[in-house]
């Protein structure tokens, strides 16, 4: 529970001057990309690593890095307080007994009394070296439920590493290359880590141009091939070779290799009477290529190991520490980070802390960041609703399952075209096909279904039931659009590692149909959601037994029951009552000139030969798909170089599942049957871009497929120029979009809104003329301005003025800024004696949902001018004449942080262009001037631009 003693230092770290990420959290919470459970995980990794500089947990606690308690407010014997303060791990270990479980139970009392009794009978630094296994090297485990994003999580840990690394090249706390072990027990969950790291985009957590930069920098390799060349006396691991090639080894930045740790890593090692034996001076050639791998990684300069699913890795536990602790020899290790959700240990591990004092724990003791499920539940994941059949019948319980399903979900299509789907698990094959396959075709056809589309049968086969044909890639395409399952039968597949969003539904009809100890796994795998932040349910499905392993499950892992989990997260929120007083501030639409660029489009060449052009499209599309396999001899040096063609192609192909590909990224340009009439051709390309292996069909590695789509759409085009031309639109803005403008809001963070509650209330029984001294009051008031006691007196009269700006400002109230740096200087611009005293407003208009106020920004090529989005100012300061906004000056204030991103760049550009004396007639600005200021200039010199910049445009004319 050491993590709950982390989270408090955290915050006050995060709060405190000393913390050097402020900047980078606040982009981060900007960019709204990360869920908050991966914000939190973040903030958390990032403490760990520079404020605790990547020390080992037992270092930091014998340290006190995490402490919290104030010793000097605990009753205690003067020699223990004094033995405290001067014992830091001893006021750690104290706290760490102290803390309470979410039943309110305390670790353990005993070793408290010790503590107080006689702290110098403990040995501290040995209590938190057991602790911590007695490993000697960083080890982090950060648990977050299923669906919060771990893999996302762990490519922004990757991108912030090599960030920061990239900056302080020789800080050891921060890894410049990474190998992520995929969970062990899950043979398909390799590729899919990588692509979703590999999809991972950079800006959500890291500002640009440094995440592009950084994400070109990355080298990706899969270590997933446990065979050795054939017919060679060379040592041709094709896992080594793969990391090989990227030399020279001792300057490598930007490698993450995704591999499988039991298949792999732990290859060729054995234990024998508690001892681990690597076998590094065998002559067996698997044994030789099995410590070539592990040697060559840990020669990797600053390496950081990544564990997915680490629960997976229990079991081999002692090898995988062994080969780690190996590795730490090269002093070449930067970190062990893991990951799960489901931290537990199978019994409780005792602690040895003193003479016949133990303290007892379930749960992996090294876990620094913990986020309960519960509060991912209508968060991040579904609200399931879970069924408790009375009946314990298979049949009756996945009949009753189903129906319920179809009649709650049938018509249910996700904002992504994929339909709801539900899995249902079956004990065995025979169970599957002879049973609930004719079930489920029944009902399907029932419900106007067409069961061959509608319900799919994916197991693994045997003799009288082979592989159903085509339910891999089947159950591939599950979260597809053009999926049109609605009923997933499965036997001993997809329990864990299944990421299916479009899954709204489980039955487990029987005890048996998943393992005991995956029960609550099997269950949650229909509660990923789909779209972000739009509330969404699930259905699960029971029998007796297995609701009650639930329930036990629940309790003893997440400490919830299944009404608890049932009802999901019950994050406290406040209510942000909102005004609209446009209508009081009598606030008229703001007129300007939108520039538009018309575009004609020109056709150059009417030749066109699509047929050629198709049988053109792999050409260019080849990839230089060399092998470089080195023979490796004392230290690995390489000491031979010879080339092959590879192949090892893992993406599952079908043809028209390719076609439909080429279709939908062409965004509709294209239609099937435009493809259809070139059938043979595409067949043939087909053909030439797959290879068969184990009965299925694979797209090669040796092609480049999403170039060789892009070629075929670009078959069916004419080559074709473009003529522009310019033209202002005469627009009319108002400053409030009223339609999206919600009077009440629910909101878990206030202090993002400006002004606070009690002046917003103010301003508002003010604009009533109810913001008035009673009489009472106003003869406190004569008395006190009569007998000169002026505090008294100011006092009293700062009640009746609600904001000394109210008719100048506010257009709705409150204001929600998406920066401090926005409420500073809305709080500091108010207070110019210029605005004032010169008739001038001020309105906040960065809320893009509540403003209609938009200018469209171009870039210009050349002679062509190209769209580049929509800019939304920040702050609008105008002056009325004849009612009407006669000018206004647009200010834009960004964080230094936000400052490089390229799509702001250019939308500034355009910005300063359009708006400067000699361009402002051209695009109708005239009467407009653009302000931009960055959060690096000092308080008085942000206060000064200001003032000058509005006072000289305000006063001319």
């Amino acid at each position: 529970m050491i993590y709950k003693m982390i989270s408090k230092k955290r915050e006050a770290w995060l709060a405190s001057k000393d913390c050097q990420i402020t900047d980078i959290v606040n982009y981060i919470t900007s960019t709204s990309k990360m869920r908050d459970a991966q914000t939190e995980a973040i903030t958390t990794y990032l403490f760990l690593k520079i404020a605790c500089d990547n020390k080992p947990l037992y270092q930091l606690m014998n340290a006190g890095a995490f402490n919290n308690i104030d010793i000097q407010e605990l009753e205690l014997k003067s020699n223990t307080r004094a033995f405290l303060n001067n014992n830091p791990g001893a006021a750690a270990l104290l706290e760490y007994a102290s803390l309470t479980d979410d039943a309110g139970t305390i670790i353990s009392p005993k070793v408290v009394k010790q503590i107080k009794d006689a702290p110098e009978s403990i040995d501290y630094e040995s209590v938190f070296k057991s602790l911590f296994y007695d490993i000697s090297y960083t080890d982090y485990l950060f648990s977050l439920p299923m669906g919060a994003g771990k893999t996302y999580l762990m490519a922004a840990f990757i991108y912030l590493d090599l960030y920061f690394a990239q900056n302080e090249p020789d800080n050891k706390a921060f890894a410049h290359n990474f190998i992520i072990f995929a969970p062990s027990g899950l043979k398909t969950s390799v590729v899919p880590s990588l692509r979703t790291i590999q999809h991972f985009d950079p800006s959500w957590v890291i500002p640009e141009p440094a995440a592009s930069d950084l994400k070109r920098k990355l080298i990706f390799e899969v270590l997933d091939q446990n065979k050795s060349a054939k017919k060679s006396n060379k040592t041709k691991n094709p896992n080594v070779q793969k990391i090989a090639i990227h030399q020279p080894l001792d300057t490598l930045f930007g490698l993450v290799a995704v591999t499988n740790a039991e298949k792999v890593i732990l290859d060729r090692i054995q234990e024998k009477d508690g001892q681990i034996i690597m076998f590094e001076k065998s002559d067996d050639e698997k044994d030789r290529q099995a410590n070539e791998l592990r040697n060559l990684i840990g020669k990797l300069p600053q390496l950081s190991i990544f564990i997915d699913e680490v629960h997976h890795a229990a079991t081999n536990n002692k090898k995988l520490r062994a080969v780690v602790t190996k590795w730490m020899e090269n002093k070449t290790l930067t970190s062990v980070i893991g990951f799960s959700g489901t931290p537990y240990l199978e019994k409780a591990e005792k602690l040895d802390v003193a003479d016949k004092l133990t303290i007892a724990s379930s749960e992996i003791s090294n876990i620094v960041h913990y986020y309960p499920l519960i509060q991912g539940i209508g968060n991040f994941l579904k609200v399931p609703a879970v069924k408790i059949a009375a009946n314990n019948e298979r049949l009756d319980i996945t009949e009753k399952g189903i129906r319920e399903f179809l009649d709650k979900y049938k018509d249910i299509v996700y904002y992504d075209g994929t339909i709801a789907k539900i899995g249902v698990y079956c004990g065995n094959i025979e169970t599957l096909e002879e049973q609930v396959y004719p079930l489920a075709v029944r009902i399907a056809e029932e419900y106007g279904l067409n069961p061959s589309e509608a319900v799919l049968k994916f197991h693994g086969g045997n003799k009288k039931y082979p592989i159903p044909v085509d339910s891999a890639l089947s159950f591939e395409s599950l979260d597809k659009p053009f999926s049109r399952v609605r009923i997933v039968l499965l036997v001993q597949i997809g329990k864990e590692g299944w990421d299916c969003r479009s899954l709204t539904g489980i039955i487990l009809s029987q005890e048996g149909d998943c393992s005991t100890n995956m029960v609550l796994q099997t269950s949650c795998r229909c509660l990923r959601q789909v779209e972000r932040g739009n509330p969404e349910t699930a259905l699960i499905y029971l029998n007796e037994s297995n609701a009650k392993i639930l329930n036990t499950q629940l309790e003893k892992q997440h400490h919830i029951s299944i009404k608890e989990f049932e009802n999901g997260s019950t994050n406290p929120t406040a209510t942000i009552k909102r005004y609209d007083r446009t209508t009081y501030l009598k606030l008229p639409k703001i007129d300007f000139y939108q520039l538009k660029i018309n575009y004609r489009t020109l056709v150059i060449d009417e030749s066109l030969s699509v047929s050629e052009n198709i049988s053109a499209s792999i050409q260019e599309a080849k990839k230089d798909q060399i092998i470089k396999e080195a023979v490796f001899k004392q230290g690995l040096d390489i000491t031979d170089i010879q080339t092959k063609s590879s192949e090892d192609g893992l993406v599952l192909a079908n043809y028209n599942t390719w076609l439909y590909n080429i279709v939908k990224e062409g965004f509709g340009y294209i239609s099937i049957s435009d493809l259809n009439r070139h059938n043979y051709k595409l067949m043939a390309v087909f053909e030439a871009i797959t290879y068969k292996r184990d009965g299925n069909t694979y797209f090669s590695s040796n092609y480049d497929i999403q170039a060789i789509n892009a070629n075929i759409r670009k078959a069916f085009y004419k080559k074709r120029s473009f003529e522009t031309n310019e033209e202002l639109i005469p627009e009319e803005a108002s400053l409030l979009k009223v339609e999206n403008f919600k009077r009440e809001i629910e909101v878990q963070d206030i202090s993002a809104f400006y002004p606070d509650e009690k002046t917003v209330e103010n301003i508002i029984l003010d604009d009533k003329g109810k913001l008035k001294l009673t009489p009472k009051e106003q003869k406190m008031l004569k008395f006190a301005e009569e007998t000169g006691q002026t505090n008294i007196a100011e006092m009293l009269k700062k009640q009746t003025i609600s904001h000394p700006m109210k008719d100048k400002a506010f257009h709705y109230l409150p204001y929600k800024a998406d920066s401090g740096f926005e409420r500073t200087f809305l709080d500091e611009i108010l207070k110019l004696d210029v605005v004032r005293t010169e008739g001038i407003e001020v309105y906040y208009n960065g809320d893009r949902a509540l403003t209609e106020f938009k200018i469209k920004c171009y870039k210009k090529n050349s002679a062509k001018w190209s769209y580049i989005g929509m800019y939304t100012p920040d702050f609008l300061v105008i002056k009325r004449r004849d009612k009407k906004i006669y000018k206004a000056v647009i200010v834009e204030t960004k964080g230094r942080i936000y400052a490089n991103d390229p799509s702001f760049k250019d939308k500034r550009t355009f910005m300063e262009t359009a708006f400067t004396e000699k361009n402002n007639e051209i695009f109708g600005y005239d009467r407009f001037e653009y302000l931009y200021l960055e959060d690096n200039l000092s308080e008085n010199d942000r206060i000064m631009t200001t003032a000058k910049t509005i006072e000289k445009f305000f006063k001319e004319n």
